[in-house]
């Protein structure tokens, strides 16, 4: 399985890499392929200062290795050997019309000391974040989403997208940190799904990203904007930032189990603004969006 998984996410990296930049018309991501001292390693592709995209990366990994005392303290084991592969991107455009997007999906095995697996889940999900909301765009990224998840179970879409605004939440702001999309994590084998099932189902929705996304992008990356919208993007990605360094599950785990710094903070974008006790003006669209994230909504009717 994990052979299985980790060819998908090379060849997945290298299908979302050319979407993005047929999008984009210009950029073309930057390689970078690195070695992890206690074992693995991985292939991080970034984008910056496109026509479209301000700074991104679609990035694979795949380490090995002793479990490290912070992820044996988080998994609550005394001490193994595990395998971890996965793709993490983050896509932060220029225009404020066109939404940051998240995306990950991860495999990871845990062995006894005679080699043999002990413990095997699947993980991941795809999150939109806005900074003008179009109901349109949030319908369509949550219909995909929902018609991946459909083709496998139609619990796991709402069972999913709440996982999902339930994990992005600012707690210390009070609101989401988008409009959402899938989170799953912990996907192992059970009665009904076995792990070639719940491979299935992932890349279902590793498949659908494109799909996803880059509709929304063609529709708004032309879009006029004024430099206070640029001003309010900056002021959004703000938060996005807080969310990554103070709640995020992937980013404090790559901190404490030495993971590559750049390709980590890969996800924080390029410019971003924190004004002192930011609120937007009463009526605009700004606070539009502000009433979504603190109330999390249905896109579609069930």
């Amino acid at each position: 399985m994990k052979d299985k998984f980790y060819q998908y996410i090379q060849n997945l990296q290298d299908t979302i890499v050319a979407g993005l930049e047929k999008v984009d018309g210009e950029a073309k991501f930057r390689e970078d392929i690195w070695e992890r001292p206690e074992g693995g390693g991985g292939r991080t592709r970034v984008i910056e200062n496109g026509n479209v995209f301000e700074k991104g990366g679609v990035n694979i990994s795949a380490v090995h290795g002793k479990l490290p005392e912070a992820m044996q303290k988080m998994f609550n084991v005394g001490e193994a050997d595990f395998f971890a592969c996965g793709l993490s991107l983050v896509i932060h455009p220029k225009s404020p019309m066109v939404p940051t997007v998240h995306a990950n999906w991860r495999y990871f095995e845990m062995y006894d000391e005679n080699g043999n697996i002990i413990n095997s889940w699947f993980g991941g999900g795809q999150d939109l974040t806005p900074y003008y909301l179009f109901e349109e765009d949030a319908k369509h990224f949550h219909q995909t989403c929902k018609t991946s998840c459909d083709k496998h179970n139609p619990e796991f879409y709402p069972k999913y997208k709440k996982q999902c605004d339930n994990y992005f939440w600012n707690a210390h702001r009070n609101e989401a940190r988008g409009i959402g999309g899938l989170f799953f994590d912990y996907c192992k084998a059970n009665e009904q799904l076995s792990m070639e099932d719940w491979y299935n189902f992932v890349t279902e929705v590793g498949d659908s990203f494109l799909k996803a996304y880059v509709p929304i992008v063609e529709r708004r990356k032309e879009l006029p904007y004024t430099p206070e919208q640029k001003n309010w993007q900056e002021i959004r990605r703000g938060r996005y930032v807080e969310f990554n360094l103070v709640h995020d599950k992937g980013t404090l785990f790559g901190l404490k189990t030495n993971g590559r710094i750049e390709s980590i903070l890969m996800s924080l974008p390029p410019h971003v603004q924190w004004v002192y006790d930011h609120h937007p003006e009463p009526g605009s669209p700004e606070e539009k969006l502000i009433q979504v994230l603190e109330n999390p909504k249905n896109w579609i009717e069930e």
